[in-house]
């Protein structure tokens, strides 16, 4: 994969452009395991609408720069009063901009892929995972409900798998995420991008116009279901962020330490 075009949107996410046909958006927070901020997010669903209305542009892979593809929310930022719902608000509009994209979007994802990170990933068309991953939804286990992760988990997973993945809150690894449906396929950290590139180029055989009305009549279908999800867990979400629980567990996971759940 060439990087002689790259360009740079922002500090945090990196733009690159692979051929007239594929662009690749890297989150670019490695220090912090790419965990997301409000900053990320927005420039995130920037990138997605210029790109949508780019001539030629027919697809996106998404990954993370590091070690990791996503640690999920920063919790940093998370706990300041004052952005925790702008936070919750950037995490809906993310989910739903890549969600409601027009163009193919494909994770490309290595490392581990954990709450919002986790949700990210799968909001893409396509996962491509390396056999290193690891993904886990540990929000109840910080005082927090994986609302909006539920909404684009249920897209891809049984219920069952799904209860077992938010409840007991524990790690899987890339081999079981693949058995449950949570990955299209599994290859070699080497063979990332090469594996991406082989389904871009799939999907670069059908027709462009035919392609692009095809996503858009996917999302179509479900616009007024996921909207309606998205609201119901944004609730959610706002109302755990602004818990006691949430208030001990993100003192706790700063400090590394277990939470002592209040009694009430």
């Amino acid at each position: 994969m060439s990087r002689a075009n790259a360009a740079m949107n922002s500090d945090v996410l990196l733009q690159t452009t692979i051929n007239e046909s594929t662009v690749c958006l890297t989150l670019n927070r490695p220090a912090r395991r790419n965990a997301l901020t409000i900053e990320l997010m927005e420039s995130l669903c920037e990138a997605l609408q210029d790109l949508a209305v780019t001539p030629d542009c027919r697809a996106v892979i998404l990954n993370g720069a590091g070690s990791v593809f996503c640690a999920g929310l920063d919790l940093i930022e998370a706990a300041e009063t004052e952005l925790a719902d702008r936070s919750a608000e950037c995490v809906a509009r993310t989910f739903q901009a890549v969600l409601s994209s027009p163009l193919v979007t494909i994770a490309v994802a290595h490392g581990a892929a954990c709450a919002g990170g986790g949700g990210l990933m799968v909001a893409c068309d396509f996962v491509v995972a390396s056999d290193d991953l690891r993904v886990c939804f540990p929000e109840v286990r910080r005082g927090l409900v994986p609302a909006l992760a539920s909404v684009v988990l249920r897209r891809r997973l049984r219920d069952a798998d799904l209860r077992r993945l938010l409840l007991l809150a524990e790690s899987i690894d890339a081999q079981q995420g693949l058995a449950v449906g949570l990955l299209d396929c599994v290859v070699s950290s080497d063979r990332l991008l090469d594996e991406a590139q082989t389904l871009i180029a799939t999907v670069l055989r059908g027709a462009p116009q035919a392609v692009r009305h095809t996503k858009e009549l996917l999302v179509a279908g479900q616009v007024e279901v996921i909207e309606q999800q998205f609201h119901q867990a944004l609730n959610s979400h706002k109302l755990a962020r602004h818990s006691p629980e949430a208030a001990e567990g993100l003192v706790a996971f700063r400090e590394k330490r277990e939470p002592n759940w209040p009694s009430d």
